[in-house]
């Protein structure tokens, strides 16, 4: 039954918003095009894995061109299970133990929405960056009626309901803050740090009420709405490359 409503909401979703591809797709090629030949990486919140298992191949295939990658993260457990990245370090991320100007990438996918305190975040971040480096992140966007809905749901109630729409296992659900979720939040955060946008785009995504046909022909529905210029901004997700200024 579970498959069958799935090939349903899919059939719907091409049929419907035919342009839309999956937000961790795009986030992927982004890393892709980012990704340093030979350069140093950081993966922040790295947890058990940098992206998902069907990105298995590209992901060892970026980690294994960057001539350092380390996976950094406050979850133990995470850090014990993950296989691609060799060098990993159980830190907080507003507090880095790393020389200034050490990276040429920073990454964090899905992590930035879990921050408490993101001027300590995008301060480190600025810190560690060499001179010309990226700072780059895919995150929700606050202004999403996603985000809005889940901001009304109960802390107890979020791992189940992962788990019944996403899949996640109630470990992998954090709580969350939405601190530097828009594009207004994350341009002044950067600014505040030094850092300029690079890009800064607001992407669709599938229906999160996939396993729910009717529901999802609704959702599909406003999603293509969402393709309109005007609605630009309340889109699902942003992915954001924030860059260091060369030395003047």
């Amino acid at each position: 039954m579970r498959d069958a409503m799935r090939r349903t909401s899919g059939a719907l979703q091409r049929w419907i918003t035919p342009g839309v591809r999956y937000h961790q797709d795009v986030f992927v090629d982004m890393l892709d095009h980012y990704a340093p030949r030979g350069g140093a990486w950081l993966e922040l919140g790295c947890g058990h894995q940098l992206l998902p298992p069907w990105h298995a191949h590209r992901e060892r295939e970026m980690v294994g061109r960057a001539a350092r990658v380390v996976g950094l993260d406050y979850d133990i457990d995470s850090l014990r299970r993950h296989e691609t990245i060799r060098e990993r370090l159980r830190a907080d991320i507003g507090a880095m133990p790393f020389p200034a100007e050490t990276f040429d990438l920073v990454t964090a996918n899905m992590v930035v929405e879990h921050v408490e305190r993101p001027d300590l975040l995008f301060a480190e971040v600025a810190r560690v960056l060499r001179p010309r480096g990226v700072f780059l992140f895919h995150t929700p966007n606050a202004r999403n009626y996603q985000v809005r809905i889940a901001g009304m749901v109960p802390e107890g109630l979020k791992p189940l309901l992962a788990g019944l729409v996403e899949g996640r296992r109630s470990e992998d659900v954090f709580p969350t803050f939405y601190r530097a979720n828009d594009d207004t939040s994350v341009r002044r955060f950067a600014a505040g740090a030094g850092l300029e946008i690079d890009r800064l785009d607001h992407i669709s995504t599938y229906p999160g009420l996939g396993l729910v046909p009717p529901l999802a022909l609704v959702e599909l529905l406003w999603i293509r709405l969402l393709e309109r210029p005007s609605l630009t901004t309340y889109r699902h997700n942003l992915v954001c490359a924030l860059r260091k200024p060369a030395r003047a």
